[in-house]
């Protein structure tokens, strides 16, 4: 399975997943960061990191014209985390995620993905808008996101009855 650009900027690109990619999803996934801030999705193989990356993102992607795509720096190829574009049922409109492995965070790369999103969101999905969801306690996203120039909206309680931070911003094409 071959990946595609989705974007580039200056030190990352953002590209769809393939199965060479399981081994590090499997670690992303299992960060305690990641189980804290977002979710223990349950992958702990690479089977189970085979089928996600077929199912909730490939599938996504040819179906909708987005999902998340990995971040991965020009420098050397290293895979940073995930970002991209997510439409769930239970709010008003789609919205950008993301997550980068720890030993990457403070280095701007979440700013840098996320505005790279933020421009295919625009010019390519042709979005008016974008929401985002934080953690209550994620004071580190919740500040990338007012720096992104998301504002926070109200708090909501998603499935199984975690309560989020709902931010929303609106869309210029470039």
């Amino acid at each position: 399975m071959r990946t595609t650009t989705i974007i580039e900027s200056k030190r990352i690109k953002l590209r769809t997943l393939n199965d060479d990619d399981a081994a590090f999803y499997v670690e992303l996934h299992n960060d305690p960061s990641f189980i804290t801030n977002i979710r223990d999705k349950g992958i702990r193989t690479l089977e189970d990191a085979k089928l996600a990356i077929r199912t909730a993102h490939n599938d996504v992607q040819e179906r909708q014209g987005f999902s998340l795509f990995l971040v991965e720096r020009l420098e050397d190829g290293a895979p940073l985390g995930l970002c991209g574009l997510v439409k769930r049922d239970n709010l008003p409109g789609i919205d950008i995620g993301y997550a980068l492995l720890p030993q990457y965070w403070g280095q701007s790369y979440a700013f840098e993905a996320c505005t790279a999103t933020m421009r295919f969101a625009a010019d390519t999905v042709q979005l008016k808008e974008l929401y985002a969801i934080v953690s209550l306690h994620n004071i580190a996203s919740c500040n990338l996101l007012q720096k992104l120039g998301f504002t926070l909206q109200r708090t909501i309680s998603l499935n199984e009855g975690d309560e989020v931070k709902l931010f929303h911003t609106p869309l210029k094409l470039s």
